[in-house]
């Protein structure tokens, strides 16, 4: 792994050689804040040393990263779109095979940008061609075709208009689906993970494949509709942090860290951001890691809104698989 200039680690994708820094700056906030608060959080994350940014058609923040990445090349915080790495995801109402360029162009528009570092399928399932409603009705959900998606996505990467491609939330046997038709394999797998939900078994899948893991709701999504606050307030992360000096949210953050998996983080508090940057100047030893390794298992993000009685998927243990 080589380093940003701000000691952010970068990964290096084994397919095309690009780096991808191994913190990003996450820009999904629910209740939404608003375009202004999310572009000056964006800024300030950038004065602070992020370089690679997430967002998602689905998220409404296009916009204003696009401007806030215009305001920061033009007050000189940094020389070049080059310095960073640029990640959306294509919604399941795009997510047919004749609609992806179309929707990557879209969100190359929204965020004033010639080309995406990395474009990610963001459910394995697809809805009603040109539906972008949250939650999706139950009646208006589809299979994905993988064959017809995954082609489009390929194209989005040989037309220049990406870097990278990769999925999200998707389980082994999804990603073996996907693996088993590839020209180009997916670059990424973006997947809850935390010390509560650990991915043990499709972080070994991933790593097999070279797949690089990339983890959102690394602090359990504190505050959103489907997250909890059970990171932060489990008691041996508490007592590990303690004895560290740090706080429950660094012991987590520098957890995933060490599996050797990135990570989105996302908070628009500015003490927070600086929180978030400190974990790569220290580590966990054997004792703490085993205690981590032993906290008991859940999901935090079930996908139940990805559910229809109608299918294709009736159940969560479809979603995932049973890898649950």
């Amino acid at each position: 792994m080589g380093s940003t200039s701000f000691g952010i680690p970068d990964h290096r994708f084994g397919s095309n050689g690009e780096k991808m820094p191994i913190l990003g700056f996450g820009t999904a906030v629910l209740p939404p804040v608003g375009a202004e608060a999310t572009k000056m959080a964006i800024l300030q994350s950038i004065k602070l040393g992020y370089r690679h940014f997430d967002t998602a058609a689905k998220y409404g923040s296009e916009q204003p990263l696009g401007e806030a990445i215009q305001e920061a090349l033009s007050i000189g915080l940094i020389q070049s779109r080059d310095e960073l790495f640029i990640t959306t995801k294509l919604w399941c109402g795009d997510a047919h095979g004749d609609l992806v360029v179309p929707a990557l162009k879209r969100s190359l528009q929204n965020l004033k940008l010639e080309y995406l570092d990395l474009f990610l399928i963001h459910w394995p399932v697809s809805c009603k061609p040109g539906t972008y409603e949250f939650p999706i009705k139950e009646e208006n959900f589809l299979p994905m075709d993988f064959n017809s998606v995954w082609a489009a996505m390929e194209e989005c990467q040989r037309l220049n208009l990406t870097k990278s491609i990769g999925v999200s939330n998707f389980s082994c046997k999804k990603l073996t689906d996907i693996l088993a038709i590839a020209n180009i394999p997916p670059a990424v797998n973006q997947v809850e993970m935390n010390p509560m939900w650990q991915q043990k078994k499709l972080r070994e899948f991933c790593r097999a494949n070279g797949i690089f893991l990339t983890a959102y709701s690394p602090l359990g999504a504190n505050g959103t509709f489907w997250g909890s606050d059970r990171v932060l307030e489990c008691e041996v992360l508490k007592e590990i942090a303690k004895a560290k000096g740090k706080t429950a949210a660094q012991v987590s953050l520098r957890w995933i860290y060490e599996q050797g998996v990135g990570v989105i983080v996302k908070s628009f508090n500015g003490e927070r951001m600086k929180q978030n940057l400190g974990i790569f100047d220290w580590s966990l030893d054997e004792d703490e890691l085993k205690k981590i390794d032993e906290l008991p298992q859940s999901r935090g993000v079930t996908g139940v809104a990805y559910t229809s009685k109608y299918g294709p998927f009736r159940t969560v243990e479809d979603i995932w698989d049973g890898e649950m």
